[in-house]
């Protein structure tokens, strides 16, 4: 497996700065990997793995780079639930676990690099060095992924009824016998 500064490097070209949260993602995936066995995840174990993240922030990139999971690739799943949190599966095995970072953990990086006045800086730094324990949680968890969530799945493609829109991927919602867009269907982001 690639270093934490080697991964770090990379995170921050692709992201285009490094801050607390890369050095987390970068940490979080190197674990979710090592906990599954997961040896090469950009190459010949590529087809393993889904992940789940919970945050759109910057930690989600950095364990996009370490786990080559993508959403064009369909295996990087997002729930925009505002956790920093993810949820590594190994399609091989069936195993599956989730790490969460720990709330505590930013009170410990400011003990720890109390002579840093910047926040950021001593979450950067700490978080390089905290034992795994410190900085995450780990649990074992169960998840079901229907053939629809796999990577490669093509599925029928329907037409929304109301709006004339394609959907893919099972995504429709039925509703009095017709096929309705999540939009139609009431869960519009937009206007």
């Amino acid at each position: 497996m690639t270093t934490l500064d080697s991964y770090l490097a990379e995170a921050e070209k692709a992201h285009g700065h490094l801050c607390a949260g890369q050095v987390l993602g970068v940490r979080m995936a190197m674990l979710g990997l090592e906990r599954l066995a997961i040896l090469d995840p950009r190459g010949r174990d590529r087809k393993r793995l889904v992940v789940f993240v919970e945050i759109d922030r910057c930690m989600t990139d950095a364990i996009s780079i370490v786990t080559g999971c993508r959403l064009g690739k369909r295996a990087l799943k997002f729930r925009d639930w505002g956790k920093v949190a993810a949820t590594f599966c190994d399609l091989e095995s069936g195993r599956a676990v989730r790490i969460t970072a720990r709330e505590s953990s930013k009170a410990l990086a400011g003990r720890l690099h109390a002579e840093l006045h910047d926040k950021n800086q001593q979450q950067m730094l700490a978080y390089r060095e905290m034992a795994e324990a410190d900085l995450f949680e780990v649990k074992p968890v169960s998840v079901s992924l229907g053939p629809e969530e796999m990577p490669g799945f093509k599925g029928p493609r329907v037409v929304c009824s109301m709006c004339g829109e394609g959907i893919n991927f099972r995504r429709e919602v039925n509703r009095d016998g017709k096929a309705l867009c999540r939009a139609c269907a009431g869960e519009r982001y937009w206007e």
